[in-house]
C-alpha cells in the first residue's frame, strides 16, 4: 500500500533529508584524511590512535554533561527538601505555640475534683498537678516538664515526660510529686513548660 504523507508530514520529512545530506557532505572518510594528513607530512599511522582520542574526548563531553545535569537535579532536589524541612518546622513551631494551659489545679492523689491550697506533709503525699490544655494537636504527643520549687526556690523534683497520643484539642495532663514527712514546710511552687517555653504555674502551701 502506498504511503501517503501530509503536507505538514512532507515538510519535515524535506527537512531532515537536507540534515542528513549536509551531515554527510560534512563528513570525511578515512582516505580523504590520510590524504590531508599526507599533505601536512605528517603520518598517518598515528590516525587509528587519533581517532580513539578523539572518540574519548567526545565521550567524555557527554559524560560530563550528564553529570552536570544530575549535580542540577541534586542540587535541586536538597533545596526542594531543606524548604520542605523548614516550612515543616515552622508549621510544627506555630502549632505548639498555639497550645496554652486553661486551667490548672494542685489535688492529692485522690481527685476530688477540686483544687487543694493545703498539703499536709505524709509519707506518702502525693500531690499531683493538673493541667488542662488547649489547642493541643491531634494525633500527636506533647513533651511537658514540670518543675517543683520548695519554699527556697530550689528546684527539688522534675517531670519530664510525654502525653499520651492526643484525641481532642482540649487535652487534660498530669504529673506529680511526693510531699514527704521530711520536706520544709511553706509555699511551695509548680511550674509546666512545653519544651522551654512556660505554661502554667501555681502555689500551695506545705504544713
Amino acid at each position: 500500500m502506498e504511503q501517503r504523507l501530509t503536507e505538514e508530514q512532507l515538510q519535515m520529512v524535506v527537512g531532515e533529508v537536507q540534515r542528513l545530506s549536509q551531515r554527510h557532505e560534512a563528513e570525511i572518510d578515512t582516505e580523504q584524511v590520510k590524504e590531508i594528513l599526507q599533505e601536512l607530512n605528517l603520518s598517518p599511522e598515528f590516525l587509528p590512535d587519533a581517532l580513539m582520542q578523539l572518540h574519548r574526548q567526545e565521550a567524555l563531553k557527554v559524560q560530563q554533561k550528564r553529570n552536570r545535569k544530575l549535580i542540577i537535579v541534586a542540587a535541586i532536589s536538597i533545596v526542594v527538601i531543606t524548604l520542605g524541612a523548614i516550612f515543616f518546622g515552622q508549621t510544627q513551631q506555630q502549632t505548639l505555640n498555639n497550645v496554652t494551659a486553661t486551667q490548672d489545679r494542685i489535688t492529692l492523689a485522690q481527685d476530688n475534683s477540686g483544687s487543694v491550697g493545703t498539703i499536709t506533709r505524709q509519707a506518702n503525699g502525693d500531690v499531683v498537678y493538673r493541667i488542662t490544655l488547649s489547642n493541643a494537636p491531634v494525633g500527636d504527643r506533647l513533651e511537658l516538664t514540670c518543675k517543683w520549687f520548695d519554699p527556697s526556690v530550689q528546684i527539688v523534683h522534675q517531670n519530664i515526660y510525654k502525653t499520651k497520643p492526643i484525641t481532642t484539642p482540649t487535652w487534660n495532663t498530669a504529673c506529680r510529686h511526693n510531699i514527704g514527712a521530711a520536706a520544709p514546710s511553706g509555699t511551695w511552687q509548680v511550674r509546666s513548660f512545653l519544651g522551654d517555653r512556660p505554661l502554667s504555674d501555681a502555689n500551695f502551701e506545705v504544713k
